[in-house]
């Protein structure tokens, strides 16, 4: 394996994996200190790879959520081919692989999941006790670094002005981000949030509610159940 190999990574979809996929970005740094690491993901994604520095650019992700669009993927594929030397399938789709499979890249990495026999060249194990532990699972794909949590880079300028915009400062007070993709059944009920919102706020913090317009309606309810919290949800984004 080369020393400064170019490596793609095909990321999750949802907001919090790609925070925890830094989990092996890090890691893969750590192994392959001039690696080029590319990171194929949806186009919200960019403001958020952005403050990875371990990532070289970020690929917009061609296909809609859901979709096979066979075609779509031989296509992109082709388009990448000869570019890299290793590639990291994230999600645990059989459709996840094909790009970096059309792609022909020699080493593509990823857990077995929907039982992706000659589209992956390296399976790795996915022991029961990390299954729920995305973070731990994104790490294991890397076979070798150390565990180290996210932490993005942060523009200080940029802080600044959202904190004044929102009238928060950056010591004093606590982010909840209350929502879910798929409702509530993939969420903590919102007196549990409000609660812990009351008790943070008891301690002298103030609490921020984040989220994007479709989680305006949740934030709200938090707000009404724990007077004082400031809902955000929709007004912010990563710039």
């Amino acid at each position: 394996m080369a020393e400064s190999p170019a490596i793609l990574v095909i990321g999750p979809r949802w907001v919090g994996d790609m925070v925890m996929a830094q989990c092996l970005f890090s890691a893969l740094k750590e192994q392959y200190p001039n690696a080029a690491i590319d990171v194929l993901a949806p186009a919200w994604a960019a403001p958020l790879v952005k403050r990875m520095p371990e990532i070289r650019q970020q690929i917009d992700f061609p296909m809609k959520p859901g979709a096979l669009e066979f075609r779509i993927r031989r296509r992109f594929g082709r388009l990448l081919r000869g570019r890299y030397d290793m590639a990291y399938i994230l999600p645990g789709s059989w459709k996840s692989a094909l790009i970096p499979f059309f792609a022909r890249i020699p080493r593509r990495v990823g857990n077995l999941r929907e039982m992706r026999y000659g589209l992956l060249t390296d399976i790795v194990p996915l022991p029961d006790a990390v299954k729920r532990r995305t973070a731990r699972a994104y790490f294991g794909l890397a076979r070798g670094g150390t565990f180290q949590a996210p932490k993005l880079t942060i523009d200080a300028v940029s802080q600044a002005a959202l904190l004044d915009r929102s009238g928060l400062s950056a010591k004093n007070f606590v982010a909840l981000m209350p929502g879910a993709e798929f409702g509530p059944a993939k969420r903590w009920p919102s007196e549990s949030y409000a609660d812990l919102a009351r008790a943070m706020m008891a301690r002298g913090l103030k609490v921020a509610l984040l989220g994007s317009r479709n989680d305006a309606e949740v934030t709200a309810e938090i707000a009404a159940l724990a007077p004082g919290a400031v809902d955000l949800a929709g007004k912010t984004r990563l710039e």
